[in-house]
């Protein structure tokens, strides 16, 4: 078994591809689309990497890829947590500990050379996709989220990694019954009317403009959040070019105080992983079909994020915003799921109880000195 630091185009595909032929089999896998995988590892079509130095590698054994690690510095989040912690994903290995702990040790030792002193993950170059999947591993997994078998915790629990933060997910379904609550019906209203705060959707002929605004609220509503650091502007672009595919315009919300001013958002997604399911990551030859087809059609979604910029934290502008999204996207096979809230997250994870979710998955973020 040997441990390859990619270096060639051939070594990049296998890098990506390597997923696919992993969860073959795997029937609660979506496999996400192939241009988008090998787009986050293109720097030029992911400004994420811009602010960050990075390593890719593979595990391989008599010549077969059998695992694979990226370890990466992202110079704004040492910066924003004034913490030399390094990080590492795109975690994938076959349920072996000599493959998981030589990936692991190499993305260990990069970290270590370049003054890390901590390493923290499985932590994604796609924005805000952390962790493994402790609890919950079915049903599959949402657009944006990670996805794992069990064994993984294993792996890196016997490595030496050890829990850094829990992350919550809830779910709400129309077909179990559910429906907003009475007494949260009465309170958005005299929210509304308190504050003379409106609602909004995304203006989808100026939707980079809204995404900006929407990131910037981002960057102040949510900056002491663990694991939390800014947003450049370069992303938030990226961030609305990819949005304008899929996005519902009634589930990207902006909440505006009486003079107009952007004061919260929530942010939800259509789950176009329910579409792209079964078609192995490739639009071509009818995937494209699938897709153009079924967006219309879904009712299933992920509340991707949601902030109110603090002068308004505590006045239920939140609830609000939830209350919001309930109305204009609720149909009799709605189905959202709120993924994820830190576990810590006292204020926020009680409100979502009294609203009425369940309980559907928890994911974990693993750390370790070096």
């Amino acid at each position: 078994m040997e441990i390859i630091q990619v270096s060639t185009p051939q070594e990049l595909k296998a890098f990506i591809n390597f997923p696919y032929d992993h969860y073959h089999n795997d029937p609660v896998w979506v496999a996400p689309l192939r241009s988008e995988q090998a787009g986050q590892y293109v720097p030029e079509k992911n400004p994420m990497l811009k602010h960050c130095e990075y390593v890719l590698f593979l595990a391989k054994n008599a010549g077969k890829v059998v695992g694979r690690i990226s370890a990466f510095v992202d110079r704004l989040a040492v910066e924003h947590w004034k913490q030399p912690v390094g990080l590492f994903g795109s975690f994938e290995s076959s349920n072996d500990p000599e493959v998981a702990d030589a990936l692991l040790s190499a993305a260990r030792a990069w970290l270590k050379h370049k003054g890390m002193t901590s390493m923290r993950g499985p932590w994604s170059f796609a924005s805000q996709e952390w962790g493994l999947v402790v609890e919950g591993f079915e049903p599959s997994p949402v657009i944006m989220a990670p996805y794992n078998p069990p064994y993984y915790n294993d792996l890196l629990t016997n490595f030496g990694l050890q829990k850094a933060e829990d992350l919550m997910v809830y779910v709400i379904d129309a077909k179990d019954g559910y429906t907003f609550p009475e007494r949260y019906l009465t309170l958005t209203e005299i929210v509304k009317k308190r504050y003379g705060v409106t609602v909004r959707e995304i203006d989808m002929r100026n939707i980079e403009r809204d995404v900006v605004t929407i990131l910037e609220m981002a960057n102040v509503s949510i900056c002491d959040n663990w694991g939390f650091y800014p947003v450049t502007k370069d992303e938030a672009k990226a961030m609305a070019s990819d949005l304008k595919q899929i996005v519902n315009p009634k589930g990207v919300l902006i909440a505006e105080n009486q003079e107009g001013k952007p004061i919260g958002f929530a942010m939800t997604l259509p789950d176009v992983n329910k579409v792209i399911k079964g078609l192995d990551g490739r639009l071509l030859p009818f995937g494209w079909l699938k897709l153009l087809t079924g967006l219309p059609k879904l009712h299933q979604f992920r509340m991707w994020a949601l902030g109110v910029i603090p002068e308004y934290q505590g006045k239920a502008i939140d609830t609000l915003l939830y209350r919001a999204t309930y109305d204009k996207l609720f149909t009799s096979d709605f189905r959202l799921e709120i993924n994820y809230v830190l576990e810590d997250n006292d204020r926020m994870n009680n409100a979502l109880y009294k609203l009425g979710v369940k309980d559907l998955r928890r994911y974990r973020v693993y750390e370790m000195p070096i």
